[in-house]
This record gives C-alpha cells, sequence and structure tokens, in this order.
C-alpha cells in the first residue's frame, strides 16, 4: 500500500521533472512513508517467523482471490471490500492499511484510471472494467500484503495483455530477488518485461520491506532499473514486489479524497503483488493462490 509523503505528490513530480532521471528513486511516492517504520527490516530468524509470515500470507491470498472472483457488474466497491473485511474477521486478521494509517477501507480497490489505494464506496464495478483487489492484513504480529486484477467481461485483448504482462513481470521480478542480488535487479526485470509487451512502469509506486508491520526497509524496491540503487537483499529478508504496467501514465497523481492515485483519465493499470522471503535461490512465496502451491 503506498502512502504520500508528508509534501503534495504534485510537489514532487514538478521537482523530478527539474531534477531529472537521478532524483527518481528520492522522489518516489514511498510505499514505506512513515519515518518510524524506514529503520526497520525483518529477517526471518526462526521457524516461528516463517510459520508467522506463510500463515498471515495464506489469509490475505485467499481474501485476494475470493473478492477477485466475486466481482460482478452492479455491485458497488464498499459491497466488495465488505467481503473483504468478513473474511478478514472469519479468519481473525486485522486489515493492515485500517490499523497503521486509518485507511477508510478493508482493503484497497482501483478502478480503470485509479493505479492504486481506491477507497471503497459508492463506485459501481461496470463491464469492460479493470478492477484492483490489495490486500495487507496482520496476525499474530506478522504481516503479509498482496493484490491482484481483473477484467469485468467482456474484456478486450489490450486489458487481457496488460494483466498478462504485469503477472509476467512479477514472476521474473521474483526470480531476480535472490540474496546477495542487488536490489535494482527487480526493478530492472519489471522493465523489461513491460518494455517487451509495449507498455510502461508507474514510476513513483515501489515495493517494500514487509514483516513485523506493513512499511519497512528497504523502501522504494522500484518498477524499473535504477543504476544508483547499489543496495543487496539479505538471505531471510520479507519484501512485498508489487510492479504496476501501465497504459500510458508513468506517474501517478493524489485524488482529492486524500488516498486514491489516479493515472491519465484514458490510462489502465494492472497491478499483482506477492510477499516472499528470500532465499539463496527461488523465493518462499507467502501469497500463493491455494491451488497453485
Amino acid at each position: 500500500m503506498v502512502k504520500l509523503s508528508p509534501f503534495s505528490l504534485a510537489q514532487k513530480i514538478r521537482q523530478l521533472h527539474q531534477t531529472g532521471e537521478q532524483g527518481v528513486r528520492t522522489l518516489v511516492v514511498r510505499v514505506a512513508a512513515l519515518k518510524k517504520h524506514r529503520e526497520n527490516r525483518m529477517t526471518v530468524e526462526s521457524q516461528q517467523d516463517v510459520d508467522g509470515i506463510l500463515e498471515t500470507g495464506r489469509i490475505v491470498a485467499r481474501i485476494r482471490d475470493q473478492m477477485l472472483q466475486a466481482i460482478e457488474p452492479g455491485m458497488t466497491t464498499a459491497e466488495l471490500d465488505e467481503l473483504g473485511a468478513a473474511l478478514l474477521d472469519k479468519y481473525e486478521a486485522r486489515s493492515a492499511p485500517r490499523v497503521t494509517y486509518g485507511f477508510p477501507g478493508a482493503t484497497c480497490i482501483s478502478v480503470n484510471e485509479e493505479a492504486a489505494h481506491g477507497i471503497p464506496g459508492a463506485r459501481v464495478i461496470q463491464t469492460g472494467d479493470i478492477v484492483n483487489v490489495d490486500v495487507s492484513a496482520e496476525k499474530g504480529g506478522y504481516f503479509a500484503d498482496t493484490g491482484g486484477t481483473m477484467v469485468v467481461p467482456p474484456g478486450s485483448p489490450m486489458k487481457t495483455r496488460l494483466c498478462h504482462a504485469t503477472q509476467q513481470a512479477l514472476e521474473h521480478a521474483m526470480v531476480a530477488a535472490t540474496a546477495g542480488a542487488p536490489i535494482n535487479r527487480i526493478g530492472k526485470a519489471i522493465q523489461r518485461t513491460a518494455k517487451a509487451h509495449g507498455f510502461k512502469v508507474i514510476r513513483n509506486l515501489a515495493g517494500h520491506g514487509i514483516g513485523r508491520s506493513l512499511h519497512e526497509e528497504p523502501e522504494d524496491i522500484v518498477g524499473f532499473f535504477d543504476r544508483h540503487d547499489s543496495r543487496r537483499l539479505g538471505l531471510g529478508q520479507v519484501i512485498a514486489i508489487e510492479p504496476l504496467l501501465s497504459t500510458r501514465s508513468t506517474f501517478v497523481t493524489e485524488g482529492e479524497d486524500g488516498w486514491t492515485l489516479i493515472g491519465h483519465p484514458l490510462n489502465r493499470s494492472a497491478q499483482y503483488e506477492h510477499t516472499i522471503i528470500v532465499t539463496r535461490g527461488a523465493p518462499i512465496v507467502a501469497t500463493r493462490s491455494e491451488a497453485r502451491a
């Protein structure tokens, strides 16, 4: 879940255009926006830690999948969020954005031009809409974060390709996320996949560390190759990778509600997200659909 910095995103974007490429990473809309989280970084130290991340990961994955399956024309985003809230209660988990930031919904639901942090409300889902559901939760002191996107039938070839490309970008990024590897390999994999499919990357949204809180170090796991980023991943580190590919916009701005992040009115974007534990080989993916586990 992306949180705006204390000064407005519009100011950030103006500064970004003034500072150029080198200023991108310091001016992105950071997923780890609250300063109190910036020194935190979870590395699993015991089987209890692994089990805790995996349990919360299974919960948010189930809720994500059930919410996506429940989407149909005519329902409101508030009704969809009510399902998410009920499932969180069923699994005795807490909505992470609500307890961490006071977000107005249990989950984030973004439609069409909305790229992220859509507040559930009276918006009616229509045929052809592209809908993103982002679910993050805490249980037993462990946090996990996930998201998925679907096109409400009938879709279009472009929207189908967008969703497929974003899923591929996530898979390629996870392959790049090995212990000792540069963090910027993740963004490189996402950017390469987006370009291969003819899409753009939203550059001021990023992945993040997670585990004992919703947003931890490392901040700014951006979806493009940042040659100035020399950080490396650690063994057992817990991170959330979330590529956001789009048809038109490379930056998003904050809506009037103070939460929703919006692209060009004609822009369409997709987001898929997994929480992973970094290993020396393939990561442990905490938020896979149970059918794929």
